[in-house]
């Protein structure tokens, strides 16, 4: 008689169909792998072996407290501190490829009465309910996993778009004359990320001038504690010491991947 088993997933996404086949059929091993709290996490990739990673359950940070509109001895954050934890990234790089996903976390806002005076108040909180997200990223080597806050992403270059194949009028920003945002920096002051749009090499082609130091077609933030992607227990630790202890305001990630005891298949044309 032949057994089956089930894995459970969120409903937002689904395991790919051969990886199903696959992990049912005993080529693969469906695992998962949980990290937290820092911000430097690897996934280890036994040798003769590869990983499919086809999805991830991302609980952000900043959950646990509450900042409410009036300053009192029981607020325990400000406006300005939740803020950091309204933008989250978490990165992949397998040694050939690198994957950046960029959240935005919601803050959630809570009106209360209080029994004794029936005095009104409000507070705000970051919604730390876990994100799922389907993704398909292979690898033979160990995988890197990065997690941080973004709290900064500098303009740097605005310019006007021309009507080109590719920028058409009246469908994009072709021709419309608007100043249209194509650079943003991410990261430190002196060697930051820049962000290059419509595309770096369009950047120059479009006259918006020579492309800078470290020019990148994507959007995410590289380390740096003042300005780029900042460690989400180094920003609670500059609040108060004992903040990183308090498990409700670290960030959790549970990679969902299968694992093959083999090398990854030549792809033939």
């Amino acid at each position: 008689m032949v057994g089956l088993f089930y894995i459970y997933l969120p409903m937002s996404w689904q395991i790919p169909t051969q990886v199903e086949q696959d992990i049912i059929a005993g080529k693969a091993k469906y695992q998962t792998f949980q990290t937290g709290n820092g911000g430097q996490s690897i996934l280890q990739v036994p040798p003769n072996s590869f990983v499919v990673i086809f999805g991830y359950d991302f609980s952000p940070a900043g959950g646990g407290w509450r900042v409410a509109d009036t300053a009192t001895a029981q607020n325990q954050l400000t406006p300005s501190d939740l803020r950091f934890f309204e933008t989250q990234q978490i990165s992949f790089y397998t040694g050939t490829d690198f994957f950046p996903f960029i959240h935005h976390v919601n803050t959630e806002h809570s009106v209360f009465r209080s029994d004794a005076s029936l005095a009104t108040g409000e507070y705000y909180t970051i919604d730390s309910t876990p994100i799922a997200r389907q993704v398909y990223i292979t690898s033979t080597n160990d995988v890197t996993i990065t997690h941080g806050l973004i709290q900064t992403a500098t303009p740097a270059t605005t310019g006007a778009i021309p009507v080109t194949s590719r920028t058409p009028g009246f469908l994009t920003y072709g021709g419309s004359g608007q100043l249209i945002q194509a650079q943003t920096n991410y990261g430190p002051g002196a060697t930051p990320l820049q962000f290059m749009q419509p595309s770096p090499k369009d950047f120059q082609d479009f006259g918006l001038g020579l492309l800078p130091g470290n020019p990148d077609n994507q959007a995410f933030a590289t380390p740096d504690a003042t300005n780029g992607l900042i460690e989400a227990n180094v920003h609670l630790a500059s609040i108060a010491a004992d903040f990183p202890r308090n498990a409700a305001t670290n960030y959790y990630l549970c990679l969902h991947y299968a694992i093959y005891s083999k090398t990854i298949p030549e792809q033939r044309g």
